[in-house]
């Protein structure tokens, strides 16, 4: 095994990165630490998530996309999930969450509407079905699909959501996600949200677009907060603009919030001397 402090170096050597992505060489997870995966933001939150699930004893979990399009996002999405249930030992199953008529007309301007528009990203669900194969792709509104998938009977927790939605609008109806029963969900849900930062005229703010959303959910709810992780990028042997994107919703009151999942080993509870 090469150590993190030599791949460190070696990852900075042009064209090693792109030599690595090509042929996936190593264990996965040194290739999520690296951001070689494909979609590293959905591999970081799917393995992260995968791991608090096991950690806490759960056998299985959920993990979403909102938004699919043309589908390539929740094929990378039911791909890692299937890779990092194998490599866990929990079983993931994956959703996408989309109109199927493309964008709504935009309603305000939260939404951005000098950027997107009525009927972009139109899709066409059968295309996306016919590649994937244990995916599920959930068309029409998410203030009735989102409860109507999460309230039967032994709906896995949610772990993973990427939110690509684009309005301010709909990321906010997507947030019922995190207010139904605290069972659908694990108590720290790894999110990423792809329009925070892009394109650049669109100039994102707290008070537009996905931003917004955000920052409303959690002056809303005392006990349920959407955040940034603090540094990760610094936590992370390779750093990439993907880590600012990622947030964890805490759900404080949640039954499992404090559940300690430190390894037990002395590697992580003792100092060395």
């Amino acid at each position: 095994m090469i150590p993190t402090s030599v791949l460190t170096h070696l990852t900075r050597v042009p064209g090693v990165r792109n030599l690595w992505r090509k042929y996936q060489w190593g264990r996965f997870e040194t290739r999520v630490r690296f951001g070689i995966c494909r979609r590293p933001h959905y591999a970081y939150g799917v393995h992260r998530a995968a791991l608090l699930a096991k950690s806490l004893g759960l056998k299985s979990i959920s993990v979403f996309e909102f938004g699919v399009a043309g589908g390539n996002g929740l094929l990378a999405l039911e791909s890692l999930a299937q890779e990092v249930s194998r490599l866990v030992g929990i079983h993931i199953a994956t959703y996408g969450f989309d109109t199927g008529t493309g964008m709504p007309p935009p309603k305000g301007y939260r939404d951005l509407p000098y950027i997107w528009e009525e009927g972009f990203y139109k899709m066409e669900p059968e295309k996306p079905r016919e590649r994937l194969t244990t995916a599920k792709l959930v068309l029409g509104d998410v203030r009735e699909t989102i409860p109507a998938l999460m309230n039967v009977v032994g709906f896995e927790p949610v772990g993973f959501i990427a939110f690509d939605l684009d309005y301010y609008s709909s990321t906010k109806d997507a947030f019922q996600v995190f207010v139904e029963n605290p069972e659908t969900r694990l108590p720290r849900v790894y999110s990423y949200f792809d329009d925070i930062y892009w394109p650049e005229p669109a100039c994102h703010n707290p008070y537009i677009g996905e931003l917004a959303a955000i920052r409303e959910f959690n002056e809303e709810y005392e006990f349920l907060k959407l955040c940034p992780i603090n540094m990760l990028e610094w936590m992370l042997p390779y750093q990439s603009a993907w880590q600012e994107q990622i947030y964890v919703m805490h759900d404080f009151h949640h039954p499992l919030y404090s559940v300690n999942i430190t390894p037990k080993d002395a590697s992580h509870t003792q100092l060395p001397l």
